[in-house]
């Protein structure tokens, strides 16, 4: 597949880095409904909110939520055939299929058309001066994750998972695959973590109940250690959360200090420290978010 005919220059995958852009981050998961989108909704709102210049890619193709998790349908320009003025909610700039395909109309797509779509939302997108571009991976270990770590420069990936055993058995093919294609991974989200019930009313002496680990307890701490990677952060089961998303009002645009929002914040300021971490490393410019 990587064939090229005799004398074609260059290497069979050329990786370019995003012009303007700091920063990429891949946010991924093994498996759909892990809450994948969720996190990287409110963790690009949470880094902008912290001072960054932030932009937010949807290449979840088949299933592209980040139009309504972010509440717009705004359709973004096309300035000419290669330039593309992306959408801005709640402060990032943004694109995604959802805005250009909206409706309940599939796309009914094989991997070159994938490939196609991903590179002009990467490079005719003007982006302008970013210091994250968040990815909304589809999930899974498919067409869109190759074609997106094997031709632009990445910084590092962020796995998102629950503690069930089903979600960590296929987030364990995901960090497998990152590794085999030598892509650094920044750290694992445990999302739907724990559930806090709220506290008993005057009749039951206003106790507060127990936390429940609906899904399991500890497992994505486990996994991290397992593999050598941090956890960024536990993100709890939240009504707020969820009804952020659907209502385009995600938790982490009201601040740290609104209800559900403070997770986010976190993982925003573990994230920013890991790609000060990975880019020292590899000898890349330092940027620093109070």
């Amino acid at each position: 597949m990587a064939a090229r005919p005799p004398g074609a220059p260059g290497t069979p995958f050329e990786k370019a880095a995003i012009p303007g852009v700091k920063y990429l981050i891949p946010v991924a998961s093994g498996k759909g409904g892990v809450g994948k989108t969720t996190v990287a909704v409110n963790l690009a709102i949470a880094l902008h909110r912290l001072g960054a210049k932030t932009g937010l890619m949807d290449a979840d193709v088949y299933g592209p939520n980040v139009p309504t998790m972010l509440g717009t349908t705004e359709q973004p320009r096309a300035l000419s055939e290669r330039e593309i003025e992306p959408v801005v909610a709640h402060g990032l700039k943004m694109i995604s299929m959802g805005l250009l395909n909206p409706g309940d109309k599939p796309l009914i797509w094989r991997g070159p058309m994938l490939h196609s779509v991903l590179q002009q939302f990467l490079r005719s997108v003007l982006w302008g001066e970013l210091d994250y571009l968040i990815v909304d991976l589809p999930p899974g270990t498919g067409d869109v994750q190759l074609s997106l770590i094997q031709t632009t420069h990445i910084t590092g990936a962020v796995v998102v998972t629950t503690p069930s055993q089903v979600a960590l058995a296929d987030v364990r093919k995901a960090i497998e695959m990152f590794r085999q294609l030598n892509l650094d991974i920044l750290g694992i989200v445990e999302n739907m973590s724990y559930f806090d019930p709220p506290a008993a009313g005057p009749s039951a002496g206003g106790a507060k109940p127990p936390r429940q680990y609906i899904f399991g307890e500890g497992e994505g701490r486990r996994m991290a250690a397992a593999f050598g990677v941090p956890l960024l952060g536990e993100i709890p089961l939240d009504a707020g959360i969820r009804v952020g998303g659907d209502s385009g009002a995600p938790v982490a645009a009201g601040g740290e200090s609104a209800p559900g929002a403070a997770p986010f914040y976190a993982i925003a300021r573990t994230v920013a420290a890991r790609c000060e971490e990975v880019s020292a490393a590899a000898g890349a410019p330092v940027v620093q978010i109070d």
